[in-house]
């Protein structure tokens, strides 16, 4: 399978999981000294069967990273280079602009 098709595959499975509308969980797992990259996951909330909210075992990062050409780390979180402004949001819009064409399609929140 090619880059490209292994991309199309990817967005295509992301879009069956994610919704417009849904909003996807940001967690920083480590900030580089120099303060210019991050490491983050990104998860889901779904509904317990309690009504409480639980955070989703599936992890988007692997479909995320092939989905936007974007590098994982030893620790499976996604590479995300850059600094003065919320990185977290910038991988949301950024997604959210490749699955649906619209930036805000997709909310973004921190755990």
């Amino acid at each position: 399978m090619t880059n490209k098709e292994k991309k199309q595959a990817s967005i295509h499975a992301l879009k069956q999981m994610i919704q417009e509308g849904d909003t996807l969980y940001t967690t920083c797992e480590h900030v580089s000294r120099s303060g210019m990259t991050r490491h983050l996951t990104v998860r889901s909330l779904l509904p317990s069967d309690r009504g409480e909210r639980q955070i989703d075992v599936l992890n988007f990062n692997y479909l995320i990273s092939e989905a936007l050409d974007w590098t994982l780390t030893k620790d499976r979180s996604l590479k995300v280079g850059g600094c003065g402004m919320d990185m977290g949001f910038h991988l949301v819009y950024t997604l959210s602009r490749v699955l649906f064409d619209d930036g805000y399609a997709l909310k973004h929140e921190w755990l």
